[in-house]
């Protein structure tokens, strides 16, 4: 499956995620669960981007906000693969009924920063120390966006 490819890809730079396992097929195949957006965006017919949501809280209250994340194939970079899948991903929160969308970004990670940024995300502030990766604490920024349509 070409996300896992992706994802793994991700884990295997460092550039994106605390994860440091490869994820097979079947278990990306898990977050297919008809009640989270995912998206994938494709080239002639390979997926070079995706992006999907996950729960935020299992709290009532916050059944309208979704985590998320974007990742584009080490060959796609820097052409507009992650804006297309933040873009349909965006719509497709939208059409789910979500009011709002957030993240945790390496602070290192100008390239994501920069692309949520041109797509009215703010970032709310720093998570110091988040977590390790490879036994270094990483410091990670809060991204936000509300879906105006449904507040």
């Amino acid at each position: 499956m070409a996300i896992a490819r992706i994802y793994n890809e991700g884990i295997e730079e460092r550039i994106a995620t605390f994860e440091t396992r490869p994820r097979t097929p079947g278990e990306i195949q898990a977050w297919f669960d008809g009640t989270h957006p995912l998206v994938v965006v494709e080239e002639e017919g390979a997926v070079i981007s995706f992006a999907n949501t996950s729960s935020y809280s299992t709290r009532r209250c916050y059944s309208g906000v979704a985590e998320f994340s974007v990742y584009a194939a080490r060959e796609a970079r820097g052409r507009g693969a992650g804006t297309l899948a933040m873009k349909a991903l965006m719509e497709a929160a939208e059409e789910a009924g979500l009011w709002k969308l957030v993240s945790r970004v390496f602070v290192e990670n100008g390239p994501s920063r920069k692309l949520l940024l041109s797509l009215g995300f703010r970032e709310i502030g720093i998570h110091e120390k988040h977590a390790r990766l490879d036994g270094i604490w990483r410091d990670v920024v809060i991204v936000e966006r509300l879906i105006e349509a449904n507040l």
